[in-house]
């Protein structure tokens, strides 16, 4: 066996933004065979002349049509032989986050694609295909934990927000409720974590400090999650 053709490489996405307050991913309805009909991460194989990121990126342009301003990074690689019933595919998962992300268009393959809210999907509510609902719980719990330490929340935000926004984030992406006195102490007591732009705007009737994300990205100590 030629050691060099044995095996596909792929990239699937898990796509997360926040729609009305809620943390959302998106998937795709598959078209075609092997689990025509099943619900699953956008994705697909990888070009003879792309790298990595360069097929995620392209992936994630063709089903949001957003290049830029996207929150990339790689979660793991899956490889486990029969994942694929159509062969050895080796796939490499991302995590992308982006606030607000528009109504998505389905690939060609692809029935429908749409928003599904998080809680519909995770600990298997709604099943996925092939060995989607592991990559899925993997990158959500990616995205979760690294809200403890790192200015990942920002992703979801504008560049520049106020704390109640921030928290809004946080909120959608542990799904908790959070002490706002807490929080605010919290986040603005950081040094360099986020910085104000001297703006304020009306926030429920009252005016509020409008921030932008600072210079350090990790949170120290780390705002840990409820219950944890």
């Amino acid at each position: 066996m030629d050691p060099f053709s044995s095996a596909a490489v792929a990239v699937d996405l898990v796509v997360l933004t926040i729609r009305e307050r809620a943390l959302h991913v998106l998937l795709v309805e598959r078209g075609i065979e092997p689990d025509a009909g099943a619900w699953a991460l956008p994705g697909g194989f990888v070009l003879p002349e792309e790298d990595l990121e360069a097929a995620a990126h392209r992936e994630l342009a063709e089903e949001t049509g957003v290049s830029a301003g996207i929150h990339l990074e790689q979660v793991r690689t899956y490889g486990m032989p029969g994942r694929d019933p159509r062969g050895r595919v080796v796939t490499v998962a991302w995590l992308a986050l982006a606030p607000d992300l528009a109504e998505p268009a389905a690939g060609s393959d692809a029935r429908a694609a749409r928003w599904w809210p998080v809680s519909s999907v995770e600990h298997g509510a709604l099943p996925l295909a092939f060995d989607h609902g592991v990559i899925f719980a993997d990158a959500l719990e990616r995205a979760r934990a690294k809200l403890e330490y790192s200015a990942l929340a920002s992703a979801f935000c504008p560049p520049e927000f106020t704390v109640a926004q921030l928290r809004a984030v946080y909120e959608a992406v542990w799904g908790e409720r959070l002490d706002p006195r807490n929080f605010h102490r919290k986040i603005t007591g950081a040094t360099g974590f986020v910085e104000p732009t001297g703006a304020t705007v009306r926030d429920g009737g009252r005016p509020a400090q409008v921030f932008r994300r600072g210079p350090v990205g990790q949170l120290h100590p780390p705002f840990l999650r409820p219950g944890t």
